[in-house]
């Protein structure tokens, strides 16, 4: 089965095109980013596998308008790799937020887009642009089904006491305010995936997943089951991010809200956009040039990133008390796969947990390793993620099971 997994963001989308033989059974045709949509100037970046790669300057004025660019580069003679759009068999969309309605990914119906569209209020950034590619595809391709993957389903295991607030109970009846949580695909693709690796029985295990990038979270799964995770009403709890400022005292908010004479939405931005990394480092919101200018003695960068360590060192040794113990650490995500030097400092303050580290191991990046020594009493891995494959896993099952009971 042909399917095409989109991600979009409110001025770019991301998209794979998989042909599904099987469960994990694939390969990879195509994928590529569009970005700059409502912008002056927008660019296609499109990859097909075997082929050279295609940059295309164009105006994108909306999402409906990238899909287009995205189908014509996959029909492109010389850039594409379909004969016909008929090809296509099925579309697979990440969806951020899907509430407490999903507890798993849904054939996308009329009733599914309006309680995407309630969340909007809870994910104003990434809801609102997930329906414009959901219904981007429905005028580009009328007859294709379409499947939404929820980043929040995986953590709707979560018992009451993890996800509740001490808030007036009033606000959970009006508002559903709540944890949440978020990057449930990657967390579950991760979890399952690092069992199996490690050679552990996923339905008799203890994991912490920490899945770090420009937006991080860590998570609490046990046998299979998320049970708990950093990021909460909204993705801006938990570890310091990019841009995002992860925990801190809520009475900040009305604080600088007073003193700085600023509105909420202007306080959204700054702890949405101007914290985390760049906030902190006054360098930047990648990772990458922190090590950089850490590296060359800055000490706000070298602050920044010891921040970063202490957080999730922090995540997993509370996460490991709520499980009493942990069988396997997973690091993954951008950071988590290719910074070596952050994955050994945080396990150099696991030994209380039994972890011993293989510091050769860890060398490693962007493969799945195991960076723990064979009598650890706690494994360590890095696994790379695959949110694409989990969005093409479960279209694909979905529209084969509405197929056969059609």
């Amino acid at each position: 089965m042909i399917i095409l997994v989109l991600n979009c963001g409110s001025s770019s989308l991301k998209y794979q095109l998989l042909d599904m033989k099987g469960e994990d059974v694939y390969d990879l045709l195509a994928k590529g980013l569009v970005e700059r949509i409502g912008m002056e100037s927008g660019c296609l970046k499109h990859q097909a596998a075997g082929k050279e790669k295609l940059v295309k300057e164009m105006q994108i004025s909306d999402h409906t308008v990238g899909i287009q660019a995205v189908l014509e580069a996959l029909l492109d003679k010389e850039y594409g790799v379909l004969s016909s759009l008929e090809d296509i068999e099925a579309v697979g969309h990440r969806v951020v937020h899907g509430g407490e309605e999903f507890f798993c990914s849904k054939l996308i119906d009329d009733q599914v887009i309006a309680q995407i569209e309630k969340c909007c209020d809870i994910a104003p950034l990434h809801n609102p642009a997930n329906l414009l590619g959901i219904r981007a595809v429905s005028k580009a391709l009328p007859t294709v089904p379409q499947v939404g993957v929820f980043d929040t389903a995986f953590h709707q295991t979560m018992p009451s006491y993890a996800y509740m607030y001490a808030l007036p109970y009033e606000y959970y009846d009006k508002y559903r305010i709540r944890r949440y949580g978020f990057h449930g695909t990657s967390h579950k693709y991760v979890s399952a995936k690092g069992a199996k690796f490690t050679g552990l029985d996923i339905n008799n295990s203890k994991i912490i997943t920490c899945h770090l990038g420009n937006g991080s979270s860590i998570a609490a799964v046990v046998n299979g089951k998320s049970i708990d995770t950093s990021m909460g009403f909204t993705p801006l709890e938990g570890v310091i991010m990019g841009t995002r400022c992860g925990n801190i005292d809520p009475d900040v908010v009305t604080f600088l809200e007073e003193k700085e004479g600023l509105s909420p939405e202007e306080m959204s931005k700054v702890l949405n956009k101007k914290s985390g990394f760049l906030g902190l480092s006054c360098i930047s919101s990648d990772a990458r040039d922190l090590n950089e200018a850490a590296n060359s003695g800055d000490p706000k960068a070298k602050l920044t990133l010891k921040k970063l360590v202490y957080d999730v060192t922090k995540y997993i040794g509370a996460f490991s008390a709520v499980m009493n113990g942990v069988d396997l650490i997973v690091f993954t995500g951008g950071i988590g796969e290719n910074n070596s030097r952050m994955r050994r400092r945080v396990c150099e303050n696991l030994s209380y947990l039994g972890v011993k580290f293989d510091y050769e191991a860890n060398v490693a990046t962007g493969k799945d390793t195991l960076i723990s020594l064979p009598d650890s009493k706690v494994k360590v891995a890095v696994i790379t993620t695959n949110e694409e494959l989990v969005i093409a896993q479960d279209t694909m099952n979905i529209v084969i099971n509405e197929q056969e009971n059609n």
